[in-house]
């Protein structure tokens, strides 16, 4: 550790911190999910639903596309409702209208003020007191509620069936029709419904507030902010504004103003490496890159359109080939698959570098195999995901080879093994090139430590996906979901990120290995301060306790506190081009580092926080808040970094290549004048009319057929085409570069030979 150790001992010391709250109220979030009964019946005994029953009908809404399509308790897409809410609104105004026709004869509406508050009054007494039996496993219902919950269920039988008295309603949320052709698994589908329902209005033993903290918003039976959510609300805040200010002051004392920058080499340290043979096979992990990268802009544009036409694409019916769900799943897993696959491809170019600029025995052999891996399981998992929603794969095939349901990681539990394989496949070559190099004696082996650490980390925590299966409760699925989305990507994916950047510019010489083996132990325990327990903040109404809330909420504040500096670390590698005259060819990688910065600032600061604490994601979550932050963040922060990394790659594989000036700045500043243009003028704007909705009237209106079909709404989405169609040019634009740049297109002779003849110097 030497000169790092106090560095090194706050990291280490922040690990075991974290992880152990992670893990304790890991254990709490096991301890407390909302039962699911053995039996839903009414008191004289008439069985609605079962364990068994719920569960095979929450296999059902995952061989649809489950969170692809819709929401449940927040979680999901944002095209039809959140299920949850929908379906909890729908009961109740059924139980009202067969209480009043039961007391007192006629519709609900035609009765005077007071019989309807006595209704309302019973209603919210009924639904909120819990008739769950732990000793018999039995939750009780009225009759009442029953004759409601067979009403809502025929409802939802309609919708996902080809019902012509729905297909209206079935273009408005981009179903296609006959959704789930079996009538016995929409039945049970309409029970899981049910359940989710159930836990958002039933309260918890022992508590006033229902097992998802009274999410959702729904005034009919007192559903609204616990006093919980409140507090901890406002002690985020306080949270993340001491953490700033720690931070301003530790920046302002701590740091080392005297420290004297390295006097750049006179020429690229790296291009007189000669490349090895593993280098010049990552050409085509680079073309994978871009053509995933390509298709999920475009495949992006199309899900978007549905938004506005439903089932049809500029008035072709597409939905029953490519439905909604289906090319959303495509959308994200291929920004999923493009961006881990630039991470990859850094890391297998450093590797060599690392091992003294030479190649481990049948290393290229190795990455030759990891990219058609990689291949397979990208087309393997396309293809079940296809053959899943289009109800052809048979339903106990569909979790392993189809569609698990799950954002993010929707592809067949095979190709997640599949997938997992490949990365620790590629944390083994890493190893091959880093472990020889940390027993080499001499020189300061902290910061390659630190990038080793973080490539095991990425290596083995996408196996937290492992840790739910197909009829795995939805709460502990959340749970270990989030390990996966939040933790894996947003946490270790940071800190290689961090880590490798810091590798490269002290390689090149343009920063001191003090420096950056500082500000990378430094950043390191600030991301991960913040990000480990912060992966609570996603479960506040996922059937968790105060205690998760209260961890989730103060701690995910922390996470914007290394993101206020970012200003600063923006400028730093702006700067870098104009330290030597060779960093100009470096300048569009850089300018991708810069723009990591600003979005990491932006879209995961500000567009991320405004979503965080309690009573704010109590009102927004699965509104069109979270696509804003998600894009802004998921593609601003780690889309532009895989390309910084891919272009930065590309440059030393093919060093005789010369960026085009016109190529480049189309590519660059389209990317994010598309990304500004989609958000702020369709995505945010509607995301604010939502946000008035669901605290005016519930989230089931926010989310509803009759709010989301105004025109203002429609003609919002319609305007999010411009940002599009500029952000797909960007695409496409970028993808040329790398595409000619990999495939042999040169570069002007001139300036081709002047590069070749400098480097022979």
């Amino acid at each position: 550790m030497g000169n790092y150790r106090k560095l090194w001992f706050t990291l280490i010391g922040v690990l075991i911190v974290t992880f152990s709250l992670l893990g304790y109220y890991g254990a709490e979030v096991y301890r407390t999910a909302p039962p699911i009964p053995a039996k839903i019946a009414t008191a004289g005994g008439e069985v609605l639903f079962t364990h068994d029953s719920i569960l095979d009908g929450q296999t059902a809404w995952q061989s649809v596309g489950g969170m692809q399509l819709g929401s449940i308790w927040g979680h999901g897409a944002y095209q039809a409702p959140d299920w949850t809410a929908d379906w909890l609104h729908r009961e109740l105004l059924n139980w009202l209208e067969v209480a009043a026709e039961r007391a007192h004869g006629k519709p609900f509406a035609d009765l005077d003020a007071a019989a309807q508050a006595v209704l309302r009054d019973r209603m919210k007494t009924e639904y909120r007191t819990n008739t769950y039996h732990p000793e018999t496993g039995v939750a009780t219902v009225s009759t009442t509620r029953a004759d409601a919950i067979a009403m809502t269920a025929l409802y939802y039988d309609q919708l996902f069936s080809d019902a012509p008295a729905l297909h209206t309603t079935r273009e408005h949320f981009a179903m296609k029709e006959n959704t789930l052709p079996s009538p016995e698994r929409r039945a049970q589908m309409t029970g899981f419904f049910f359940w989710t329902a159930w836990a958002a209005a039933t309260e918890r033993p022992g508590t006033t507030a229902t097992y998802t903290n009274n999410w959702p918003h729904e005034p009919l039976i007192g559903n609204k902010p616990t006093a919980e959510n409140m507090v901890w609300s406002v002690m985020s805040v306080v949270v993340m504004m001491a953490g700033v200010g720690f931070l301003v002051w530790g920046w302002s004392f701590l740091r080392k103003h005297d420290e004297v920058e390295p006097v750049p080499p006179q020429h690229d340290p790296l291009s007189r490496v000669p490349l090895t043979p593993s280098q010049r096979g990552l050409g085509k992990y680079l073309f994978l890159i871009v053509a995933l990268f390509s298709f999920q802009v475009l495949v992006g544009g199309f899900t978007a359109h549905y938004t506005v036409e439903g089932q049809q694409f500029y008035g072709i019916n597409v939905s029953q080939w490519l439905p909604y769900s289906l090319v959303r799943t495509w959308h994200i897993q291929s920004a999923l698959f493009w961006i881990a696959t630039g991470f990859l491809a850094a890391g297998l170019f450093l590797a060599p570098l690392i091992n003294g600029g030479k190649d481990p025995a049948y290393q290229k052999l190795g990455v030759d195999i990891l990219f058609w891996a990689l291949v397979v399981v990208v087309v393997g998992s396309f293809t079940g995901n296809y053959l899943a929603i289009a109800q052809i794969m048979p339903p106990e095939w569909n979790f392993w080879l189809g569609h698990q349901g799950y954002e993010y990681v929707d592809l067949g539990r095979l190709w997640q093994i599949g997938k997992f394989t490949g990365i620790v496949f590629w944390l083994v070559l890493m190893l091959r090139g880093i472990v020889p190099a940390l027993r080499t004696p001499g020189g300061d082996k902290n910061l390659l430590a630190l990038l080793t650490a973080s490539v095991v980390a990425i290596g083995l925590f996408y196996g937290a996906g492992f840790f739910y299966g197909e009829r795995t409760h939805l709460s502990v699925m959340e749970y270990w979901r989030w390990w996966v989305v939040h933790l894996w990507v947003e946490g270790f994916f940071e800190v290689f990120a961090t880590t490798a950047l810091a590798f490269i510019f002290s390689t090149l010489g343009l920063v001191s290995v003090r420096m950056a083996t500082t500000a990378s132990l430094a950043s390191a325990s600030l991301f991960m301060l913040g990000g480990v327990p912060g992966t609570f903040h996603h479960l506040y109404f996922a059937g968790t306790t105060t205690p998760v809330m209260a961890v989730g909420a103060a701690f995910s504040a922390l996470e914007v506190v290394p993101l206020v500096v970012l200003g600063h670390e923006a400028w730093e590698h702006w700067r870098l081009q104009h330290r030597t005259p060779w960093m100009a060819r470096l300048r569009w990688p850089l300018m991708c580092f810069v723009a990591v910065a600003f979005w990491n600032m932006l879209g995961a600061g500000v567009f991320g926080f405004m979503i965080n604490p309690p009573i704010a994601l109590y009102y927004v979550q699965g509104l069109n808040t979270t696509p804003v932050h998600a894009h802004a963040a998921l593609f601003g922060v780690y889309g532009f970094l895989a390309l910084g990394f891919t272009l930065l790659v590309l440059r030393y594989i093919r060093p005789q290549l010369v960026f085009s000036e016109r190529l480049m700045k189309t590519g660059f500043w389209w990317l994010n004048a598309g990304l500004v243009l989609m958000i702020a003028t369709s995505l945010f704007p509607i995301a604010l009319f939502q946000f008035h909705a669901s605290v005016s009237e519930g989230l089931w209106y926010a989310r509803g057929e009759e709010f989301m079909q105004q025109p203002f709404i429609q003609t919002l989405r319609w305007v999010r085409t411009f940002g599009d169609v500029v952000f797909i040019v960007g695409a496409l634009a970028m993808a040329w570069q790398v595409v000619s740049g990999v495939f042999g297109s040169r570069a002007p002779a001139a300036m081709a030979g002047a590069y070749l003849a400098e480097s022979r110097r």
